[in-house]
């Protein structure tokens, strides 16, 4: 497996899995368009509110500054003292909106009243305001007094402030005005937090908002998902309960046809498989009483081809393999049919493996062509007479299509035993190494053309199975290599006949 299979495995189980589920996706979604929502209209509300807040309290004291200013001012006299300027900085800075004054006077330059100097002085004035307070505009028809009143936003020492300033007339005193925004403030900040506390709210009401969509629209595909789960698994009568006429049942209905049509479908290709196999069994049974004769006619004529004429002895012996090829063919035949109709049994014993195999060897006298390492000990519960099939074929072959020496080499486990036959051949072409297995697979292109019938791998491969095991083909540093794979006890009955089905 590689890297990236073996990440694509490990995202796509645990928690990245329940992330990329649909349920955890809705609710995000819910919630990030709740939470874009809630957080641009609290945003707008409390900017809106802030200028709002900020300007109402600045106009207000603004314009009672000026009228304070214009109602104290005129009391002033001509040669007012420092006194007199404190005086009018404490007066103005009695109207009751809590702001504070200072007033300065270019007659006295070292002297600048306020209604607070521990705290407020000239030098808290931003120079850009009292540059443009003292500068006068030019007097037209638009703009009819020379001196305005000028306001700037500061900060002093950490606290918001709003700081005014005019120059009564051109000879006359300069005043600011200090007006403390601290409870604006503190309202900005309670609004502040109610507009986070309601967007809070407003995320987790998406959420179970987000969680009620989601069980009202996965509920359907859950049942889906498990419906077309079962009709995976087999289960092809399997049907969806139809609700209404939305997508979801719109879907539901697609999924019963699509299961109705895959039902029958499935039935006719099984009766036809059936009759197959039928077919193939009655005719091997059918096949098998004329071929007892033949066999028996053919093995007389073998034993008197040596008195026959010449002209004959050839085409008798050739009637002699091609019988006995018949009837091998008829036997490959009816065994193809058990495993496909599920009745071979195992008629399991427990035997030496080493000792199988010598058998298998010296029944077919090929011990002259093949080397054994197996050594005696290695014990296993199998089908003395399937697992001999197993190895006839796999030692046949070797040295049919690869040459001798063939080598059988032979390893237990703790729990398996493994069955290893090597030849000494070309080996397999890669593209024929997928179909090893396959029935009637003749297609051996770099080897002498195989007079069999293309059934003994196939049939090895099923006898393996039905013990629980497997057999493995590749190509070694020289020659072929069969790996056949026993458990040491075989599998349920149930189980093996699964195995061998697949």
């Amino acid at each position: 497996m590689t890297d990236h299979q073996t990440t694509t495995r490990r995202f796509s189980s645990g928690p990245w899995r329940r992330l990329r589920s649909l349920r955890v996706r809705l609710i995000a979604v819910f919630a990030a368009v709740a939470l874009l929502t809630a957080v641009s209209a609290s945003g707008i509300a409390y900017w809106l509110n802030r200028d709002a807040v900020l300007k109402r309290a600045q106009d207000t004291a603004l314009n009672d500054f000026r009228v304070s200013l214009s109602r104290n001012v005129s009391e002033l006299p001509l040669n007012a003292t420092c006194d007199d300027l404190r005086q009018l900085a404490a007066n103005v800075a009695s109207s009751g909106l809590s702001y504070e004054v200072v007033v300065t006077d270019p007659a006295h330059p070292d002297c600048t009243a306020s209604s607070d100097p521990a705290r407020y002085t000239l030098d808290s004035v931003p120079e850009k305001l009292q540059d443009i307070v003292g500068k006068p505009r030019e007097v037209t028809e638009g703009n009819p007094y020379p001196y305005h009143l000028y306001w700037q936003r500061q900060n002093l020492e950490g606290r918001p402030y709003v700081i005014g300033g005019t120059k009564v007339v051109p000879t006359g005193p300069t005043a600011f005005m200090f007006k403390s925004l601290e409870n604006e403030r503190a309202d900005l900040n309670t609004l502040g937090w109610s507009l986070a506390i309601a967007t809070l709210l407003a995320l987790i009401g998406s959420a179970l908002l987000a969680q009620a969509a989601s069980a009202t629209v996965l509920r359907p595909v859950k049942r889906l998902g498990d419906a077309a789960r079962r009709l995976g698994e087999g289960h092809l009568d399997t049907r969806l309960e139809v609700e209404g006429s939305d997508e979801l049942a719109d879907l539901a209905r697609t999924f019963n046809r699509t299961a109705e049509s895959l039902h029958e479908q499935v039935e006719e290709l099984s009766a036809r498989e059936a009759q197959s196999r039928r077919f193939v069994a009655d005719m091997s049974h059918e096949l098998r009483t004329p071929l007892t004769a033949m066999t028996a006619v053919t093995d007389i004529l073998e034993d008197e081809a040596e008195s026959l004429d010449p002209m004959i002895e050839p085409a008798v012996r050739l009637v002699v393999s091609e019988t006995r090829r018949l009837s091998d063919l008829v036997e490959n035949l009816m065994e193809v049919t058990r495993f496909d109709a599920g009745t071979a049994k195992l008629v399991a014993d427990e035997v030496d493996i080493a000792d199988l195999i010598m058998s298998c060897i010296d029944g077919r006298a090929w011990y002259d062509a093949v080397e054994v390492d197996a050594p005696r000990g290695v014990r296993a519960v199998v089908d003395p007479r399937r697992l001999d099939v197993v190895f006839a074929n796999l030692i046949g072959n070797a040295l049919k299509h690869g040459g001798s020496p063939v080598r059988v080499r032979v390893r237990g486990s703790e729990d398996a035993v493994t069955v290893e036959v090597s030849d000494s051949g070309p080996g397999i072409p890669e593209d024929v190494l997928p179909h090893v297995f396959d029935r009637f697979y003749k297609a051996d292109k770099g080897r002498a053309r195989s007079e069999g019938s293309g059934l003994g791998l196939s049939i090895a491969m099923a006898n393996a199975q039905i013990h629980g095991g497997t057999i493995t083909a590749a190509n070694g540093e020289v020659g072929a290599v069969f790996t056949l794979t026993l458990p040491l006890t075989p599998p349920p009955p149930a189980a093996a006949s699964e195995e061998s089905a697949q």
